[in-house]
């Protein structure tokens, strides 16, 4: 509760904030959601009295005063209406270009639909953006911007913290969100003190249940936060810090530290048909023994097994599949929640994926994310952790295997192996061989003759080493390419034709070095 003095002050700054963020206040069309009756009356004095004709509108308004109120909005006469409990939904008026949030609300719900009051197009008015003016995530260090801009990404676009760092490089065609500079340094700031320190993943932990309602999972935590699942698994297991949080009992697992550092590379698996093969594995829904399974089962078993413990196929840690599968009942907390993640993952994956012939039970799926080690050992490499190069030539497959990194660090690569690799369009990618490959060269030949010479050529691409969140990023499977055009030698330039087109969702990722 404030005085009138304080009131007053603020109510100057927000019209301050109005005049410096909004071009033409003449053209200003807006809508303020308040947080009492009070308080919309109050707001539309303070504006009238600024100069800024206005109205106030609640529950106590009757028909005829809102059908007015709305006419004037929409004619120009007025430029702001107040509300408090109405036009969250129900209400088109499509000149709105101006939004200020002047209430506090924890629901993502009434959120977006008070955004989503400015949100259509008007193309009669020249509008052509809206304007958000939100007033209060400054006043209460809790509040979670994170959860606001999650609610307006698209599915699989990465986390909030990735995307403001980008701006918002992802959003769908024809969709973009400005930030003004500070505004962008002020949200990034209250993400990093809300998410990066473990007492907040703790406190929300501790409070979960009773803000929610719900029980407290891996699944309805991350639901509730919309949160990605490598805030958790990037240091712990949300099973650790539940018991941190003193949500669950404390438990002793003799492979707690591998599997915990094998939970962010679980959370990067979105192969439809491999998450399907491991929960009726993990579930004992598939009670089959690995000796009973197809090549391509077994496979996948391979590369979760290296997912799980990445130097076990090359030091012999197992003698069989079966070893490390049961290795894992020793460990039921942490056995659970990479049941649960996968469960997660399979409920969250937004493409569509697919088999791609390689000339044998291959395990890989098309546009699927797999880590080096996955792959290679998909391929049956008796080590997979060996392939450091780019390239590698499987001859027991008959299959060119490439592996990019998009956007190379010159800390990470040498001025030889800083080449440039992008796509050209949809079905087009650029590519450069190493840098002793010459046309001529056994390499060189097989690449330009492989359709000739029965061989194949699978292209996988990741935009850097490293994600957002600091862990190993995984590479996309593009598919089979066919030998478009090369020129050049050591390296050898390379155009490639993709099999099936890069998605949308990639080709922003692909193609943005190409200039």
């Amino acid at each position: 509760v404030f005085s009138r003095e304080i009131a007053i002050k603020r109510v100057r700054s927000i019209v301050a904030a109005v005049d410096r963020y909004v071009t033409d206040i003449s053209q200003m069309c807006a809508l303020g959601f308040c947080v009492s009756k009070e308080h919309a009356r109050f707001m539309a004095d303070q504006f009238n009295e600024a100069g800024i004709p206005s109205r106030a509108l609640t529950s106590d308004s009757d028909r005829y005063e809102r059908l007015q109120a709305r006419r004037d909005l929409e004619t120009g006469k007025i430029k702001t209406i107040f509300v408090v409990d109405l036009y969250n939904e129900g209400v088109d008026i499509p000149q709105v270009n101006t939004v200020l949030f002047l209430r506090p609300t924890e629901s993502l719900t009434v959120f977006i639909q008070q955004l989503g009051r400015g949100l259509r197009l008007s193309p009669e008015t020249g509008k052509e953006c809206l304007t958000v003016l939100d007033f209060i995530g400054q006043a209460n260090k809790l509040y979670r911007f994170e959860e606001k801009f999650a609610a307006l990404l698209p599915e699989g676009s990465g986390d909030v913290k990735h995307a403001l760092e980008n701006d918002f490089a992802f959003l769908p065609k024809g969709c973009y969100i400005q930030l003004e500079r500070k505004a962008q340094e002020y949200v990034l700031d209250n993400i990093r003190k809300s998410l990066g320190l473990r007492a907040g993943i703790l406190t929300r932990i501790r409070t979960f249940e009773e803000d929610s309602g719900e029980k407290l999972t891996l699944a309805n935590f991350l639901r509730f936060h919309h949160l990605d699942a490598r805030v958790i698994h990037a240091k712990d297991s949300f099973a650790r810090l539940c018991v941190a949080a003193g949500m669950r009992q404390a438990f002793d697992e003799p492979d707690e530290r591998d599997l915990t550092k094998a939970l962010a590379r679980i959370d990067r698996i979105d192969s439809r048909r491999w998450i399907r093969f491991l929960l009726g594995i993990l579930r004992l829904d598939d009670t089959r023994g690995a000796e009973q399974m197809t090549a391509g089962e077994q496979r996948w078993l391979r590369m979760f097994q290296v997912t799980l413990w990445p130097n076990s196929l090359k030091d012999n840690t197992f003698a069989t599949h079966d070893e490390w599968i049961e290795k894992l009942w020793d460990n039921p907390e942490l056995l659970g929640e990479i049941i649960e993640t996968l469960e997660w993952q399979l409920d969250h994956i937004a493409f569509v994926d697919k088999p791609v012939d390689l000339g044998f039970d291959c395990p890989l799926d098309l546009h699927c994310t797999y880590s080096r080690d996955q792959i290679f050992a998909a391929m049956d490499l008796a080590n997979p952790a060996s392939v450091r190069e780019g390239v590698r030539w499987v001859a027991e497959h008959k299959v060119d295997v490439l592996v990019n990194t998009l956007n190379k660090s010159e800390r990470d690569y040498s001025p030889t192996t800083m080449y440039q690799d992008y796509s050209i369009s949809e079905t087009l990618f650029h590519w450069q061989s190493q840098s002793t490959t010459s046309a001529e060269s056994t390499t060189g030949m097989r690449y330009v003759n492989h359709k000739e010479m029965g061989s194949r050529v699978a292209l996988f691409v990741r935009e850097s080493k490293k994600d957002s969140f600091g862990l190993t990023e995984p590479y996309c499977f593009l598919g089979l390419v066919d030998h478009y055009a090369h020129e050049g030698n050591r390296p050898m330039t390379i155009i490639w034709k993709l099999h099936e087109a890069i998605p949308a969702r990639y080709l922003q990722k692909t193609n943005k070095l190409a200039g």
